[in-house]
């Protein structure tokens, strides 16, 4: 019995939440982008990955290793 609840409160969070969740707002691009060297273009590249991440593709997102 409360496994179905886990389960139905998850499956529910995911779908309203959902798409909230995965793109950037153009703030938060931006603020991102304040760091680089060249912004126009970094703000440019951003905006092209949110708009794929929308229309339901996929991306690829670089991983950086952690180093002590």
């Amino acid at each position: 019995m409360i496994s179905v609840l886990s389960f139905l409160f998850i499956f529910f969070s995911f779908v309203l939440y959902g798409d909230k969740s995965l793109s950037l707002t153009d703030y938060k691009i931006k603020r991102i982008c304040k760091k680089e060297k060249r912004e126009s273009i970094c703000i440019k590249n951003l905006q092209d990955k949110k708009s794929i991440l929308q229309k339901g593709n996929k991306i690829e997102i670089p991983v950086i290793p952690y180093k002590r």
